[in-house]
């Protein structure tokens, strides 16, 4: 039997990256995935790519009157939600001296207040064995120069499995964190205004990495599969760290 058979999962941020790694891996173990994802050309692409036992729904991960829909949608095909996995963000780097209000509320509500009400919106559709993963960045253990709304996010984000640990410990729902170093997604290409710029931070973030590489996101995919299914039965409130040794140097 695949690992993930009758399942039921809800993704954000599942058209590309991490995220649609994640959701062709949970159709291929046998789930049903929802994606949700604000860009529709990218969702009927992603669909295109996973092939079956998906449904896209545009969507704002940071908007709560959308992640009602969300669970509408859900509720109304399947009635049920086994595995939640929170994967949606982007990295925008700036200085202290430039952060702005716009860059901090858009960076906040988008990483960590939408984690916080997808699962608040999930949650009564989850019953015993489900299983809550939310995508960090192992750059919450690290200092980086000029990130610090997104690693204060990622660091929210370690602070809420933990919490939730204890609060669902009657439940038999798990929560945990599922922290990447750098990966192979558009977020790289997002961060460069041309192609050779975008290679030089593959190339940059490469050398930092004690593998000496950066990670793929089928890698990062496989690791969510094990938070999602019985195989990490007795894990919860636990950071998994899958980040090429990039946390350790």
């Amino acid at each position: 039997m695949s690992a993930l058979s009758g399942k039921v999962a809800v993704i954000s941020g599942g058209n590309s990256g991490i995220g649609l790694a994640i959701a062709q891996r949970f159709v291929e173990e046998g789930a049903y995935v929802f994606i949700f994802a604000r860009r529709q050309e990218a969702l009927d692409e992603a669909v295109q790519l996973i092939g079956s036992n998906v449904t896209a729904i545009q969507a704002d991960a940071s908007k709560l009157a959308d992640l009602d829909r969300v669970a509408d949608a859900v509720r109304s095909a399947q009635g049920k939600v086994d595995i939640v996995v929170s994967n949606a963000g982007f990295t925008e780097p700036m200085p202290l001296n430039e952060i702005t209000e716009e860059h901090f509320d858009r960076t906040f509500d988008l990483m960590a207040k939408g984690p916080l009400f997808l699962v608040q919106k999930m949650l009564p559709m989850m019953g015993s064995g489900g299983s809550i993963i939310l995508v960090s960045s192992a750059m919450h253990y690290m200092g980086l120069a000029n990130h610090s709304t997104y690693a204060a996010t990622k660091a929210a984000v370690r602070s809420y499995v933990r919490t939730w640990a204890a609060e669902f410990k009657d439940s038999g729902i798990r929560a945990n964190l599922l922290s990447p170093g750098p990966v192979d997604t558009p977020i790289i290409d997002a961060q460069a205004t041309t192609p050779e710029g975008a290679d030089e931070i593959r190339k940059m973030y490469a050398n930092y990495t004690p593998m000496l590489r950066i990670g793929r996101p089928e890698e990062l995919a496989a690791a969510a599969l094990f938070l999602a299914s019985d195989e990490s039965s007795f894990m919860t409130g636990s950071d998994m760290v899958v980040d090429g040794g990039v946390s350790n140097v």
